[in-house]
């Protein structure tokens, strides 16, 4: 749903031409740093970019599902670094507040992350637990107006600069399922939270993750999200389904940009004194790259529109990210089979592209989990 294509347009070229301009130059230097630049974070909370999803009664631009896949295809043009620095807070980090939190939560909080003031993080995924609630471990045990939380979280993106925590952690012990789990907002500066080193990743440098230890943390009673206990695990696959979609037309934005370099390459390039472009075998890359990049942005666009208009979209979002990712890896294959040698060269920048958008098949569910997502959806609705 696109509320005011004149405004959104606005939107769109601004950030486009921010990438353009600011990001794209930056892209080696970061890769070398491992390190966003101060100017470049300042300019990006100026463009709005960490209240995307927050209601404008908040302070942020309050996209729509469509219109937030639109600035992520434009977004995608570059390093995928660069999204996930403010990508958690727009979604995981802060919908568990927009969706299932009090009215005093979301008052608190939301125009803080809005302005990019706070960076929020998820933390979710455990050392022995990432997609299976039963072996979550960390505690969050009530002792008054608090709860004592006690557990580690693993691969937390953003962990390192995060002000809260949409933390997960088990209020029942008995309960050793989904309905055991419980969500919170823990700020980062509570007492007993202790943030690991910087984890040393195969790609996306720029973007840190890192464990984040809980040692008999107290976070008030009034840090529950909804105020209510068990709702943790729903509340969970709600953000990640919005999430899914997300993280698709990431996908599709870098597949844009990787296609791209290729079809440069190949037009430059020549061998037999003629463009490497002009060989069949070559084409056959760039037309089934482009082919796959068409129907993966077909779909993104088709599930967004269905969740603006109230749809169950679970199996939809899915699709969207088994497929988007899958694809981009097939794409990011083809570009450096493209680039030849020269791919395999860091100069050249496409095997940078090639380490990055491998952990797009991993997280928030990975290629296995939606499998299993939708097949379980499709047999769920044939049984009605």
């Amino acid at each position: 749903m696109i509320r005011d294509p004149q405004t959104l347009q606005a939107l769109l070229d601004a950030v486009e031409r921010f990438v353009r301009e600011r990001l794209v130059p930056a892209e080696a230097q970061v890769a070398e740093t491992d390190e966003i630049p101060d100017d470049i974070v300042r300019e990006m909370k100026a463009l709005g970019l960490f209240g995307l999803t927050v209601p404008e009664e908040f302070g942020g631009l309050g996209v729509t599902m469509e219109e937030e896949v639109m600035v992520m295809l434009a977004m995608g043009q570059t390093s995928p670094c660069f999204r996930s620095l403010f990508g958690t807070t727009v979604g995981i980090g802060s919908q568990g507040i927009l969706l299932d939190g009090t009215e005093a939560q979301k008052k608190k909080y939301l125009p803080l992350l809005a302005t990019g003031e706070l960076i929020a993080s998820f933390a979710l995924t455990e050392p022995d637990a990432g997609s299976d609630a039963a072996s979550l471990r960390t505690t969050a045990i009530r002792e008054g107006e608090h709860y004592i939380v006690n557990g580690t979280k693993r691969f937390i993106t953003n962990a390192p600069h995060a002000g809260i925590f949409t933390l997960m952690a088990r209020t029942d012990p008995q309960d050793k399922g989904a309905g055991g789990v419980s969500a919170f907002i823990v700020e980062a500066n509570t007492p007993g939270i202790s943030i690991g080193r910087k984890d040393r990743k195969m790609g996306q440098r720029g973007a840190h993750t890192a464990d984040v230890i809980f040692e008999n943390c107290k976070v008030p009673a009034g840090q529950l999200i909804g105020g209510r206990e068990g709702q943790g695990f729903k509340t969970a696959m709600k953000v990640l389904e919005k999430g899914r979609i997300h993280i698709a037309a990431i996908c599709v934005g870098v597949a844009e940009r990787m296609l791209r370099d290729a079809l440069n390459y190949a037009i430059e390039r020549k061998q037999f004194g003629q463009p490497i472009a002009e060989f069949q075998l070559v084409q056959a890359m760039l037309a089934d790259s482009q082919a796959e990049i068409y129907a993966a942005r077909c779909m993104v666009i088709d599930a967004a529109r269905r969740r603006d208009e109230g749809r169950n979209v679970s199996t939809e979002a899915s699709c969207c990210k088994l497929f988007a990712s899958e694809m981009c890896g097939r794409v990011a294959d083809r570009a450096v089979q493209i680039f030849g040698g020269a791919g395999y060269i860091a100069d050249y920048g496409i095997e940078r592209f090639y380490r990055d958008v491998r952990l797009f098949r991993l997280y928030e569910g990975t290629t296995q989990i939606q499998q299993i997502v939708i097949a379980r959806n499709l047999v769920r609705e044939a049984m009605r």
